[in-house]
């Protein structure tokens, strides 16, 4: 991961070196979060709303978007690209993906492909799949071009992440205790929305819904708060923490209990998909189209307007 200027790590709010060491750490969990999969089962619900069947798509950061089988399911006879940002998330993904030896899938369906996140994305894809990571990267609008350029006319993308209303109990008690901010900047889901279309995306939709979650202890509380990643803020406080601090923490967030005396934050959830629209050729200027895009033009010409 390319570390940007300061200023862009301030304007986005991430320090892309403690990204990594969360995803490091991540890597070594048994599972995937829950809150990924229960993201991602929901996400997989508004595949219906999609008549288009992928033959080939891409599931980036497979492992802890937790959406393979989910995928799978819903397209058993595509050939699944799974894209992952570390060495030990893609060794994840290459166990997790190989099939049985006694599944049917091994003769059914393709054998799921795993490629590094730096390696090249192979064209042509009618799908990219993107569950709860986007919250994680530096540089969504590259991104975002990254995965329009991969994509066929007409391919689409789905995706989602963690909005600005996460956690926002906690960010409240860190400033009224003058702590350092507990988490990064999140992205606005309007702004998403824009910068898909200034990559090339057209018609894209952005929803949110916000999940809260209860725990029966505040230890319960921060153990699932590190089971999530971390806080890669660049303005988070500096070094480690003292147990004696950890113990005051502890007492500080038995503020957010409700009436049960259950400690809850809410996670504000931004969903978003959008389609690869036809490249548009401009009359004087030179322009290179691929040739699966020159065929799409071609057909669209033929078909004519609709009325």
């Amino acid at each position: 991961m390319s570390e940007p200027p300061a200023s862009d790590l301030t304007a986005r709010g991430l320090d892309p070196m403690a990204v990594d060491a969360a995803l490091r750490r991540l890597a070594r969990a048994d599972e995937a979060p829950w809150l990924h999969r229960e993201v991602a089962r929901r996400m997989a619900e508004r595949l219906a709303i999609i008549r288009l069947q992928p033959a080939q798509l891409i599931d980036w950061w497979s492992w802890l978007g937790a959406g393979a089988e989910l995928l799978a399911n819903a397209y058993p006879a595509a050939r699944r690209i799974a894209v992952e940002p570390t060495p030990a998330l893609r060794s994840r993904s290459e166990s997790a993906l190989r099939a049985p030896w006694w599944s049917t899938r091994r003769w059914t369906s393709p054998a799921p492909i795993v490629l590094g996140e730096g390696d090249e994305l192979p064209r042509g894809t009618q799908l990219v799949w993107a569950n709860m990571m986007l919250h994680a990267v530096v540089d969504p609008p590259a991104l975002f071009a990254r995965w329009e350029r991969a994509l066929a006319v007409d391919g689409f993308v789905m995706f989602s992440c963690l909005g600005p209303g996460t956690l926002r109990e906690l960010r409240a008690l860190y400033g009224r205790l003058g702590w350092p901010v507990p988490t990064p900047n999140f992205i606005d889901m309007h702004d998403l929305g824009d910068m898909l279309v200034q990559a090339g995306f057209a018609d894209p939709v952005m929803d949110q819904e916000t999940i809260t979650l209860q725990w029966p202890s505040t230890q319960a509380l921060l153990d699932e708060l590190r089971s999530l990643g971390g806080n890669a803020s660049p303005l988070r406080a500096g070094g480690l923490r003292t147990p004696r601090w950890q113990r005051r923490l502890l007492r500080e967030l038995e503020s957010l209990a409700g009436a049960d005396g259950r400690p809850a934050l809410a996670f504000e959830v931004a969903y978003g998909h959008a389609f690869r629209a036809a490249p548009r050729l401009r009359g004087g200027e030179e322009t290179t189209v691929s040739l699966d895009d020159m065929r799409a033009m071609v057909r669209g010409r033929r078909a004519g307007p609709v009325s």
